[in-house]
């Protein structure tokens, strides 16, 4: 189905999504992508379930070709919540949809859907902790801390220069070397990096990181000089229950995330099911599109 581009204007704020369309759609699907990512991270499965469902892909805030906003306040989790609930509104007006959400989407997704459930039939997550479980894995676990210390390079003073030097080889490593060889054809790759070439982009994507809750400090002389910097003494661990069905999709060899966090899922999610994949990174979604397409059809269940 061809895709159509669109912006929204929530809050004063201009959100770019695209869509597609079946002829006689059977539901939403509604993706969030992740950092450093844009719309195009779900190119898979536009393509595969715009065949039956209305398919709809969002650039977050301060990504791409959505607004930028400077104020780090407007990215405090709990703005974010309520701004990302207008959209959902906003662009679906009437019937509940499916929610498909990685990395930082899912950041958003998970207490999206647990303060907003009647706007969703159903929960996809993708490689993105439960906030609660992330806080206590963050307490406890401290290949957990580990793995998040690359976040203090994120939020120091000349992280907008250290991340759009050399034309962005630091966000490539993240995103391309991090996913198996050939996953992204050279002009997907290209088509990342004019994502991240918007003005004020790479900026924005940062905003997250710098208004984001419950960050451990570090253990290496680079510490960051501010931010949202938190003893572990001093987490609380949120309750985020969620209500709505969940299936979380998981590569175990995430290199953000540490496995435990999809372990005591049911505490805080009444109706979930988790499917793991062993040889699969945290770019799961790239790396094995059939497969995860597979999974969300038969999770949000027969056409009819």
């Amino acid at each position: 189905m061809p895709i159509k581009h669109n912006y929204l204007q929530v809050e004063g704020i201009n959100i770019h999504y695209v869509e597609a369309q079946a002829p006689d759609p059977k539901g939403t699907l509604l993706f969030f992508h992740g950092f450093p990512e844009y719309w195009a991270t779900w190119h898979a499965q536009l393509d595969y379930f715009s065949a039956n469902y209305r398919v709809i892909a969002v650039d977050l805030p301060g990504y791409n070709l959505s607004d930028k906003p400077q104020n780090t306040e407007f990215f405090r989790l709990g703005n974010l919540i309520q701004f990302m609930a207008k959209f959902v509104q906003s662009v679906v007006a009437t019937e509940k949809v499916y929610l498909i959400a990685h990395d930082w989407g899912g950041a958003i997704a998970w207490p999206l859907a647990a303060f907003y459930p009647q706007l969703f039939e159903k929960l996809i997550i993708i490689n993105a902790a439960h906030p609660s479980l992330f806080t206590r894995e963050m307490i406890h676990n401290s290949l957990q801390r580990q793995k998040s210390e690359y976040i203090h390079k994120l939020i120091a003073d000349d992280a907008v220069k250290r991340l759009s030097g050399n034309n962005f080889a630091y966000l490539r490593n993240i995103a391309f070397a991090g996913m198996r060889p050939g996953t992204l054809s050279a002009a997907q790759k290209l088509a990342y990096q004019q994502a991240w070439s918007q003005p004020g982009a790479v900026n924005g994507m940062l905003q997250y990181y710098r208004a984001m809750p419950q960050l451990g400090g570090s253990s290496k002389a680079e510490s960051a000089s501010a931010g949202p910097v938190t003893s572990t003494s001093q987490m609380k661990i949120p309750h985020i229950r969620i209500n709505v069905p969940t299936l979380i999709l998981w590569g175990e060899q995430d290199q953000a995330f540490v496995l435990e966090n999809t372990q005591g899922i049911e505490e805080y999610v009444a109706d979930c099911q988790v499917k793991r994949f062993s040889h699969a990174s945290h770019w799961l979604q790239h790396e094995l599109p059939n497969e995860v397409n597979h999974e969300i059809a038969g999770f949000i269940g027969p056409l009819n």
